[in-house]
């Protein structure tokens, strides 16, 4: 399991949670793993108290599952989950990028436009991590460009399902189209083109559908 640092003002609470979502979204912990309580707390630097309020948190999004006698685990892939999480992203992204080509700021624009140049040199050097943190950074740009940034955080704790198919996508799919589809989204925002932006998310949405195959196909074991 990867830890970072616990960051200033979070709660032991919000730090176990944070960690163990962002090692489940990574596959670092592994579909039908299990998640030791008393492992967490010690890697962590804290009480098995807050780790277990963490695991019920998970467990609420069914993103842990928690068996009586036996323990709790990294809930396999579920396709109707990942389906229903990549719906409600959707409609959230193609309504915030709508808002974003009304007016968005220079600087937005320009924070945008550094983003994708790193996704490209983060393409020539085959580096999937570094290009799914700057995928993420991307669209929380055009949530500040809306105004919706507060969304933006909420959603993220309900899209764990579809965020884990989306790291393994880049894990598993060479021909990285995401970063070609960033870029014909920001083309459409200086344009102020809602209809072409708007047809791009949806896009760049539905990859999960193109891909799915391919990484059924690599990781089977991950999968109900």
């Amino acid at each position: 399991m990867i830890v970072d640092a616990r960051q200033s003002g979070e709660s032991a609470r919000d730090y176990a949670y944070r960690i163990l979502k962002e090692n489940i979204i990574s596959t670092e912990l592994k579909p039908g793993s299990l998640v030791s309580e008393n492992e967490t707390a010690a890697k962590l630097g804290l009480s098995r108290t807050p780790v277990r309020e963490a695991i019920y948190d998970l467990a609420k999004v069914s993103i842990i599952e928690t068996i009586p006698q036996k323990g709790s685990y990294v809930a396999l892939i579920d396709p109707k989950m990942v389906e229903e999480a990549r719906f409600l992203r959707k409609v959230l992204d193609v309504a915030v990028i709508r808002l974003a080509c009304q007016e968005t700021p220079p600087e937005i624009l320009e924070a945008m436009e550094d983003n994708i140049d790193l996704q490209e040199f983060y393409l020539s050097k085959s580096n999937a991590e570094k290009i799914y943190e700057l995928d993420n950074e991307f669209h929380r740009l055009i949530y500040v460009a809306a105004h919706k940034e507060i969304i933006c955080e909420l959603k993220s704790n309900m899209l764990i399902h579809f965020d884990r198919v989306r790291s393994l996508s880049v894990e598993t799919v060479r021909d990285m189209k995401i970063v070609a589809d960033h870029s014909g989204m920001l083309a459409a925002i200086k344009e102020h083109d809602e209809e072409k932006a708007a047809a791009l998310v949806e896009k760049h949405l539905s990859r999960y559908h193109f891909d799915e195959e391919l990484i059924r196909g690599q990781f089977p074991e991950y999968f109900k």
